[in-house]
């Protein structure tokens, strides 16, 4: 939340033109940037607008909260109302989506979908956004759990006449979400005092912020249940046009018998599976052929498991990039492909029999398996040598078949706490980013702590575990890792600093001595007492991260320097060239530091790396266990 102040007030500063200079600071100090001028000009049209509306009304000791955040997840909402029910007396809230659109059409697909001049793509109805935003903030503030008609959802349209937006009123509407426009503000008005009273909101304002946030909804833990009932997860603004699109373009490969593609892209944790599930369960219900498939044994076998734990059949929906080698051309409807930056130049090795052989790109495998192949991908989690699963590729091998490729970005990310100021911190770190390490400020979302000790950051993450919080170890890949364990024997200590000395994760499908197999690492709680690599940590999340940077990537002087010699990892090869390695490294670390839900804490083995990180860090893991602070 950048800003909250009763109606009168707010309306006072938009007078005055302080709030709008009070918001950039606020919005600086949040995300590490300035705003963008078209976002700080939404400001200045639509705040006062709402303030106005609801001072006119007689609202004016409503509290307003202006940018507010929504819990583990970066999107805000315009703004959140919050005062007294003129009839139950108890907590009322509304949640407003301001827009300046003065016109609007409903796409002509999907009524939940709209155009707008501005924009080059269709957008979310703002009902169905707000709905969304109020669905979510029921899901996960515990001050709103169990009560979801204590919120109430509008979507206001202030510079909208009838006739530039009459299509947009097709869109279902409910208490969650309900259209209003300038020309009609009277509406507006009356339906702002049938959710709110006359009298102070400050109170019903303190209660929704120190609500109880909710612990995340791990995707592994809930796959079964989303495979079958879709309400399991609530998708928001991009996320329901990427899944509305992916519907549409089947929609329209059946109805007239072509075939298009749709590549889905965003960072960590922007909700790239589960918009992969959702449709998955979708389309299942809907009996249309369709099958998830990733590059990530770990991923896979964990779909697997978790999602086909009571329905076996289930299972079989999961496969493999490699598993389309002798598909059928267009024998599914749909090809959901997970984690798509994990795509390789082929699907061959020495081990593929020679009838299995296609000759082709795995790329063009999978693109000709189904009529609309769907790719969800990263491009900045490319951890290995030969994978290639990149927007440029894809767009490449789509326009060579003549296909149409739709492109949907993810923008918000939910992993990290849904801190972007988090994520901007680790890319600026590694040199991902222009501009070099900067200091960390803490959000209130994401917690950054430095370990000066692998004991420390174990000793920590344990009484993290103690508070029925989930946590992994994972390193960089530095040490040797054996891989066959004679039957009977306890996993080998691999990973040792000083006398600090603990074993890899177990290599293979099979448990061993307690621990489990390689691909329920992250989300058996077992996991924890082995050391994750990031081939069974891409993917997967967890509430509490311990990252130990190893010697293949230290800080020297002004710069970080990688050493191929002191990576174990056999997929670099002598070929691979120093420019791929420094590349890869870098990249694997940012997914090991992007992996935690609630908190990371960083340990490196290089006492000048320790050095620079302690400037760029203010928590300590140590102080925080030895003063029994380690809530969050």
């Amino acid at each position: 939340m950048l800003f909250r102040d009763s109606a009168a007030m707010v309306a006072a500063e938009c007078l005055s033109g302080s709030l709008f200079f009070r918001l950039t600071e606020q919005f600086a100090h949040v995300h590490g940037h300035k705003p963008g001028p078209s976002e700080v000009r939404s400001w200045e049209r639509s705040i006062p607008v709402l303030a106005s509306a609801l001072n006119d009304a007689g609202l004016g000791q409503v509290e307003m909260l202006l940018e507010y955040g929504l819990p583990l997840n970066s999107k805000r909402a315009d703004a959140v109302l919050a005062g007294v029910h003129p009839e139950t007396g108890l907590p009322s809230y509304v949640v407003v989506e301001l827009k300046q659109w003065s016109s609007a059409e409903p796409d002509d697909d999907d009524p939940s979908l709209c155009r707008v001049d501005a924009y080059g793509r269709a957008v979310l109805n703002p009902v169905d956004q707000v709905r969304g935003y109020c669905e979510y903030l029921i899901s996960f503030n515990g001050a709103l759990s169990g009560r979801p008609e204590s919120v109430s959802g509008a979507a206001y349209l202030h510079n909208a006449t009838e006739f530039g937006v009459s299509g947009l009123f097709e869109a279902r509407q409910d208490q969650h979400g309900q259209l209003f426009i300038g020309a009609r503000r009277g509406e507006f008005i009356d339906f702002l005092r049938t959710k709110l009273r006359a009298e102070s909101g400050a109170s019903a304002a303190d209660e929704l912020v120190n609500g109880k946030i909710g612990p995340s909804k791990q995707l592994m833990a809930v796959a079964a249940q989303e495979v079958r009932e879709r309400e399991q997860f609530v998708l928001l603004d991009e996320q329901q046009i990427a899944y509305r699109t992916v519907l549409n373009a089947v929609r329209r490969a059946n109805r007239s018998d072509h075939k298009e593609v749709v590549i889905v892209t965003g960072g960590p944790g922007t909700g790239k599976s589960v918009i992969a599930l959702s449709l998955l369960g979708e389309l299942y219900r809907q009996g249309i052929t369709a099958l998830h498939a990733t590059g990530s044994s770990s991923f896979t076998t964990t779909m697997r498991k978790v999602a086909g734990a009571r329905k076996r059949e289930v299972q079989e929906l999961f496969k493999y990039f490699n598993s389309f080698m002798t598909a059928e051309r267009n024998s599914l409807d749909v090809l959901i492909c997970d984690e798509a930056h994990r795509i390789r130049e082929t699907s061959a090795n020495r081990y593929t029999p020679a009838s299995n052989r296609s000759g082709k790109a795995q790329i063009d495998e999978l693109i000709d398996a189904a009529r609309v192949p769907v790719f969800l991908l990263d491009e900045h989690q490319v951890v290995r040598p030969g994978e290639m699963g990149t927007v440029a590729e894809i767009e490449a091998a789509a326009t060579k078949r003549g296909l149409h490729c739709q492109v949907v970005p993810l923008d918000s990310q939910f992993r990290c706490g849904g801190s972007d100021a988090y994520l901007r911190w680790v890319v600026r770190l590694l040199g991902l980013e222009a501009g070099g390490p900067v200091v960390w400020e803490p959000d209130g979302k994401m917690r950054l702590m430095l370990a000066d000790s692998p004991q420390e950051m174990e000793a920590f993450l344990d009484d993290r575990r103690s508070q029925k919080y989930s946590a992994r170890i994972s390193a960089g890949y530095c040490w040797k890792w054996t891989k066959k364990v004679p039957p009977g024997q306890a996993l080998p200590a691999d990973v040792v600093v000083g006398d600090w000395k603990r074993p890899w994760n177990v290599f293979g499908d099979r448990a061993v001595g307690g621990a489990p197999p390689a691909a329920l690492w992250a989300t058996d709680p077992a996991g924890f007492g082995q050391v994750g690599c990031v081939y069974t940590a891409q993917g997967f999340e967890y509430d509490w991260s311990g990252v130990i940077i190893g010697p293949d990537l230290v800080w020297r002087g002004d710069r970080w320097v990688t050493d191929r010699t002191a990576s174990k990892d056999p997929v670099f090869k002598k070929s691979t060239p120093d420019g791929d390695v420094d590349r890869l490294i870098r990249n694997t670390y940012k997914v090991l530091l992007t992996r935690g839900m609630i908190g990371t804490v960083v340990y490196s083995t290089d006492p000048e790396t320790r050095e620079k990180l302690r400037e760029l860090t203010g928590e300590r893991a140590g102080e925080a266990v030895h003063h029994g602070w380690a809530g969050v």
